[in-house]
């Protein structure tokens, strides 16, 4: 399937292979806790927990991974309990590179770039051509940032899912402070409110999607959602360059948005649906006086898909006069990744003015930069 990459250049890439098709099953590993291990997760809340006895830690977009080391026996599981040692190939040396040879990690698979952390290059790994796979480690080489520890070799072999959390980040800097990893990190955390505030629009458009906030008298509760998570609410204004229509019922189905980019060139990035049929029926009246202009003159919406009926993959260009306010979870490879939210048309806001800059700012970029060279 040919799919558009950010640059406006087409790129052939194949549906990703679920790891379970792809790799044995994991080998017996001579641990007290062993794979497949249910990883703690963490529930939705709309706030920050505060409070004396809290932990906070970035919300990484990327793989969740546990790591298994039993001698020169290494196993990535991931969240859904799948071996991903297969796709990270450069992660395993790492691993067996490590003086400690007996130990069990929690952590996030991420791969930077430019100071931004790009799941569309994780997405990549998932594929069944080891070549493939090979020369991605070499050229987006991922990194492994490490928030907890649920066997040590310096507890003699005994599990530390037992001790609470602050025991457990105890023995992580420990563990830490006796190797040196370019692949392997430790991710930051703060008991500060002010230091995880300041994350949460900092880091927002680097690819860290929010907070995670930990009770530090808590031990590690396998399978459980006890941690919480707050993610921040990003909005963004696009232009809207066209629009689809519902497959039935006369309405407006979805507006695509578009972003300028430094050449002037308005590129698609997605699309918002968020609408009640009431207001679907009002929206044609709103955009029936710009329609038969220029639309998008970058990237342009895709043509029909597997999903698609030839109906829904038509598309109506309208002439870049309107902007509105959308909310979104995730902006990776040039698009929103998921569906966005309509909040408000925004006709104080010049067209012009709907850039990428709004997206990825350079102090976002400096600040993950200065937390992963910590």
């Amino acid at each position: 399937m040919a799919r558009r990459s950010s640059t406006g250049h087409e790129r052939v890439s194949e549906a990703p292979i679920p790891a379970a098709q792809l790799d044995a099953a994991f080998p017996k590993l001579k641990l007290p806790i062993v794979p497949p291990y249910p990883p703690m997760e963490a529930k939705l809340v709309d706030e920050i927990p505060t409070g004396a006895r809290w932990q906070y830690e970035p919300k990484w977009d990327g793989f969740r991974c546990l790591v298994f080391r039993d001698g020169d026996k290494v196993v990535l599981q991931s969240k859904a309990g799948q071996p991903l040692a297969r796709y990270f190939p450069e992660l395993v040396d790492a691993v067996r590179a490590l003086k400690a040879d007996r130990f069990v990690l929690d952590g996030e698979i991420v791969i930077e770039t430019d100071g931004h952390l790009s799941f569309d290059d994780l997405l990549m790994r998932i594929h069944p051509a080891a070549s493939r796979i090979t020369k991605l480690s070499k050229s987006t080489p991922a990194t492994l940032l490490v928030f907890d520890i649920l066997l040590d070799s310096e507890t003699k072999g005994s599990s530390l899912v037992k001790e609470s959390l602050e025991v457990r980040r105890q023995h992580l800097e420990a563990f830490f402070r006796s190797i040196r990893s370019t692949r392997i990190k430790l991710s930051p955390t703060t008991t500060k409110l002010t230091d995880a505030e300041r994350w949460m629009t900092e880091l927002a458009a680097t690819g860290c999607d929010g907070v995670i906030a930990k009770s530090l008298d808590e031990p590690y509760l396998s399978g459980e959602r006890a941690m919480r998570k707050i993610k921040r609410i990003r909005t963004a204004d696009c232009v809207v360059g066209g629009y689809r229509m519902a497959s039935k019922g006369g309405a407006v189905g979805s507006l695509l948005l578009g972003l300028y980019d430094e050449d002037g060139k308005l590129n698609h990035v997605g699309f918002t649906s968020s609408f009640s049929l009431a207001e679907r029926k009002k929206l044609k009246a709103i955009l029936e006086p710009y329609e038969g202009g220029e639309g998008f003159t970058g990237n342009a919406p895709g043509g029909p898909s597997r999903w698609s009926t030839e109906r829904s993959a038509q598309w109506v260009p309208l002439a870049p006069k309107l902007v509105c306010e959308v909310r979104y979870d995730h902006f990776s490879g040039g698009r929103f990744r998921h569906g966005t939210k309509f909040l408000r048309w925004r006709p104080d806001k010049k067209p012009k003015a709907c850039t990428y800059d709004q997206l990825s700012g350079a102090k976002g970029r400096n600040a993950l930069n200065k937390l992963l060279a910590a």
